[in-house]
């Protein structure tokens, strides 16, 4: 298997320290690729996206590391991770048509209601973020909340643009069992919904390591039986840690690995100069 990671966050978003410390530490894990993913600019006061100001340096940067390290066996690749918001933020298209990106991963870490100036943050390390949230904006309706969510996910893979889908089932992250199970049939009726919509839009779904090694997690985003479903259906799949810091650029790849061969994948998809290809998993 090609040793890669296409989600990662420098200092330019949430992550630990600059671009330049990533690269170091992936030529050193012997990776042959790399992704930066910063989340992209939101309008308005935030702590964990990249800030408007900064989005052409962020480029330069990693446009200069591709120079840099191509000579060392190490491809580097530019990437954004975009927040999408119903009717907040600049479109998905703009990004490719306005920034020399290589990739766009589209993800959901903030939900709206349709009704309220307020959004639900279901991410980040405090749960009772996510509860106060659900109260706020759903009256603590948990089904009008995730379907909130999987609609939003909808709307962002319908709007094109995208090559990867982030962390598909995040909104469970928080949830611990607490407000529903993965199992109820309402809640499968929204999977199915998104992973058919996946399938014939040709997206990639991201498996993404993050929620275990963070411990916020039981299971990978996307969980087992889901990974299940998007292997009978055919959809590719790409494996990340979404690293916020150099040592965690490929966290429980050797886990993961074998759990996705159990399930039946034989291969993963990676970016390359010639595009996204499948690589096999046991090479």
């Amino acid at each position: 298997m090609v040793l890669s990671n296409f989600h990662t966050h420098s200092n330019f978003s949430d992550g630990s320290t600059e671009p330049s410390a990533y690269a170091a530490e992936a030529l050193r894990q012997n990776l042959g690729s790399l992704g930066f993913s910063d989340h992209s600019p939101l309008p308005f006061p935030n702590t964990f996206a990249l800030k408007e100001e900064e989005t052409n340096t962020y480029c330069q940067t990693v446009q200069q590391l591709k120079e840099q390290y191509r000579e060392k066996g190490l491809d580097i690749y530019l990437g954004l991770e975009t927040d999408y918001i119903h009717g907040i933020g600049l479109p998905l298209a703009w990004f490719r048509e306005h920034l020399p990106l290589d990739y766009q991963i589209g993800s959901v870490h903030l939900v709206s209601n349709h009704t309220s100036d307020l959004l639900w943050f279901i991410d980040g390390p405090d749960p009772a973020t996510y509860d106060d949230g659900l109260m706020q904006l759903f009256g603590g309706n948990i089904r009008k909340g995730v379907t909130a969510y999987y609609n939003q996910i909808n709307e962002m893979i319908t709007a094109g643009s995208l090559d990867v889908v982030g962390h598909l089932d995040k909104i469970k992250m928080h949830n611990r069992g607490r407000f529903f199970s993965e199992e109820e049939a309402w809640y499968l009726k929204l999977i199915d919904e998104t992973l058919h919509l996946i399938k014939n839009t040709g997206v990639i779904v991201e498996v993404n390591t993050r929620g275990i090694y963070k411990k916020r997690s039981d299971t990978l985003f996307p969980g087992p039986a889901l990974l299940q479903k998007i292997k009978n259906l055919g959809i590719p799949v790409m494996l990340s840690s979404d690293a916020h810091r150099p040592e965690e650029l490929i966290r429980l790849f050797p886990e993961t690995t074998k759990l996705l061969a159990s399930i039946g994948f034989r291969e993963t998809y990676i970016l390359t100069p010639r595009g996204w290809n499948a690589h096999p998993l046991n090479n």
